[in-house]
């Protein structure tokens, strides 16, 4: 922690000073509560950082009111389970031999069914055990002449692919602890694994899964959108930072040590890329300026809300409609599969630009007694972003292949987080970066409708799937 500055002696300070002191003072004892007002709501705080407390019954979310009923809407078609024309066994719960009241002999066979039902339900599991053999002969030549055993059948005794990809799936997949995937598939199947033997199958898994990795790599690079965000992750007891790049049909995930443009620079997907990269504009990604920006405007809304709740002025709330109506007319646009007309592109444009103005009006740059610009408000903050990324703001508006939000890339985020809050932090840097692959190509080919299973096991076949182009 740097040390505190000296306490300035307000004897010898000028009443201009002593105004401006008391002015600055002020303001940051403002900022200060205002900061205890920030939530997952109205910042980027997530809503695990809200804590315990109860909340407000009257929240800010920025979804609105759909004006829809609770429930299925008018017109839904339901789901449920229905019958088969086949099922796979058949339980005939039979008749008494004779009559309940006079005692005599019931023809049987001439009973027909009255009722149908049936009942799903899973088989209980075991295992097989494959043995494989090969043979020999002689020739009455002298040649003899064997049989060979398949390429993947390199062992005494082995486990098979199937198994193999489950195991993987578990861990990497569901997020479970190693410990808790060995004890699952030995009550399932009655088949007796140990936690170092799936940790050797992730292994194997990731090295059969690189070149998938790599061509995904690859396709995001030459994405025309590009989502990308990071997240902090505890690995062998220190932070590192994982980084996400994203499409709606492929995610990569990659550690390093660092967050910012050493660790973009690495990776080498977002520099020199040829789409547009959709960021919360966090600072390191400006620094790529080898092609065009989007920003995230669910990031945006949410500093609006907190704005307006710090100031109770009317731009904030202006503005975020204005968003929230673009969206809106963006969406139905691009269900339709036209662009807007440049017209409705310039007009939203021109109001944007007479909103932020309008705040630009109230929040002025604060200077020192000295003439050079002293600590700004957060809304002077978000205001000179605002103006100084407009056209990265409206990007969605003219471009209907730029999201409105960099949801794409946040959700991916996730998943990562739930594995280390399951089963604990990364021990070792192998171990993250194993996950980092694997989880890569499970979450890629499953947005291309590939089952996450089947993935694993034609990558332990030795015939990887790889990503549609």
């Amino acid at each position: 922690m740097p040390p505190k500055p000296p306490r300035p002696d307000l004897t010898k300070l000028s009443d201009a000073d002593k105004d401006w002191l008391i002015d600055a003072l002020f303001a940051r004892l403002d900022a200060v509560e205002a900061k205890l007002g920030m939530n997952s709501s109205n910042s980027s705080k997530p809503p695990s950082s809200d804590g315990l407390a109860k909340k407000p019954k009257k929240t800010n979310s920025l979804r609105g009111k759909s004006g829809k009923t609770v429930g299925g809407q008018p017109g839904h078609k339901g789901e449920t389970l229905k019958r088969v024309a086949e099922p796979t066994q058949t339980q005939d719960h039979g008749l008494p031999d004779r009559c309940e009241r006079c005692q005599r002999a019931l023809p049987l066979e001439a009973a027909q069914i009255l009722e149908r039902r049936q009942v799903f339900d899973v088989p209980a599991a075991g295992f097989d055990v494959i043995e494989h053999r090969i043979w020999t002969i002689a020739c009455s030549c002298g040649q003899r002449h064997d049989s060979v055993f398949p390429a993947e059948i390199n062992e005494t005794v082995q486990y098979g692919p199937t198994v193999r990809a489950l195991g993987v799936h578990l861990t990497q997949g569901q997020m479970l602890p190693y410990a808790r995937a060995a004890e699952l598939i030995s009550d399932i199947y009655g088949l007796s694994v140990s936690p170092a033997t799936l940790l050797a199958w992730v292994g194997e898994a990731r090295a059969a899964l690189q070149g998938t990795a790599d061509m995904i790599a690859l396709q995001l690079h030459h994405a025309p959108v590009l989502c990308a965000d990071e997240s902090g992750l505890r690995v062998d007891g220190k932070l590192h930072w994982m980084h996400v790049a994203a499409t709606a049909h492929l995610t990569w995930y990659g550690l390093h040590e660092k967050r910012g443009i050493d660790a973009i620079n690495a990776h080498g997907i977002l520099p020199k890329r040829l789409g547009v990269l959709v960021h919360d504009c966090w600072a390191p990604y400006w620094k790529i300026d080898d092609g065009l920006h989007a920003l995230c405007n669910a990031h945006l809304l949410r500093e609006l809300v907190y704005v307006q709740q710090i100031t109770g002025q009317a731009w904030p709330a202006t503005l975020a409609e204005l968003l929230l109506n673009a969206q809106r007319l963006t969406s139905a646009a691009r269900r339709q599969q036209r662009p807007l007309d440049d017209g409705t592109v310039a007009a939203f444009a021109t109001v944007y630009d007479d909103i932020v103005r309008e705040g630009e009006q109230h929040h002025p740059v604060v200077l020192k007694p000295n003439g050079k610009p002293g600590k700004q408000s957060d809304a002077h903050n978000l205001l000179r972003r605002l103006r100084l990324h407009t056209d990265a703001i409206l990007r969605f508006i003219a471009d209907p292949a730029v999201p409105f939000t960099n949801n794409v890339a946040e959700r991916a985020v996730r998943m990562p987080k739930v594995k280390r809050k399951i089963s604990g932090c990364f021990r070792t840097v192998l171990g993250a970066d194993n996950f980092c692959v694997i989880r890569s190509c499970l979450d890629s080919l499953k947005k291309q409708g590939h089952s996450m299973l089947n993935v694993l096991r034609q990558a332990f076949l030795g015939t990887p799937i790889m990503p549609a182009a």
